[in-house]
């Protein structure tokens, strides 16, 4: 038996297990996956760790193409991802359908979730999202930061009170059931990002890995995608 070995952003942690548990079945081999922030998952390829399927936004995947890691014709699409307001499940969820009204929910939270700025797409569109709201300096002392829109929308689910609010990724929020998913950041707000997947060069089990994108493709995985949370890319 032999075992896949995957490096993912967050964003498709959702459908990406799907497939696993999927491919699991079919083939009887062994996956294992690490899911976490972009900026994360990137240092972990680069830095030579084995890995046979990698998931991270488009332009990261076609800089590792350039630089030889992904294997060239191997990346897929898998769709856009936009970010998102989350409040824990069962609490009043608020109106963040305009610049005004996201505004003054933000300043009125007791806590501010969000991934790690320093190493996640979500985390650097909330800050310039405060900054362009003018009201970064305002909330600084009210933000935690997640490795991860999983790990904050975990912590989210947890809480108790209704003044919490979790900023991050749709496809990070829509699978958690423990959260309700508000709606998306206004238009002038997004930076929606384009996720794909693609074949590590030195993929130690390159036809497993094969197997695995292609799964992608497969319309019942085309709505799973959307389900999640992805945009046509």
């Amino acid at each position: 038996m032999a075992t896949l070995r995957i490096l993912s952003a967050g964003a498709a942690q959702a459908v990406t297990e799907r497939i696993i548990d999927a491919f699991r079945r079919d083939t009887g081999h062994e996956v294992v996956a690490d899911f976490g922030a972009v900026g994360a998952m990137k240092k972990k390829v680069t830095a030579g760790e084995p890995v046979d399927v990698i998931t991270l936004t488009r332009p990261m995947i076609d800089e590792l193409i350039a630089s030889g890691v992904v294997r060239p014709g191997s990346r897929f699409d898998l769709g856009k991802v936009g970010t998102g307001i989350a409040v824990r499940a069962g609490t009043p969820v608020p109106d963040v359908s305009t610049a005004d009204a996201l505004s003054a929910r933000i300043r009125t939270a007791t806590r501010i979730v969000c991934p790690d700025p320093a190493v996640a797409t979500a985390g650097r569109i909330v800050m310039a999202l405060l900054e362009k709201l003018g009201i970064a300096d305002e909330v600084r002392e009210r933000l935690q930061f997640f490795p991860n829109g999983y790990a904050a929308m975990a912590w989210l689910s947890q809480t108790r009170g209704t003044g919490e609010l979790g900023i991050t990724q749709v496809t990070e929020i829509l699978p958690n059931k423990g959260v309700s998913y508000a709606g998306p950041l206004p238009e002038a707000f997004q930076q929606k990002a384009v996720y794909s997947v693609g074949l590590a060069a030195k993929a130690p089990e390159a036809a497993l890995a094969k197997d695995f994108i292609a799964r992608f493709s497969a319309p019942s995985v085309r709505a799973l995608l959307t389900e999640a949370g992805y945009e046509p890319a």
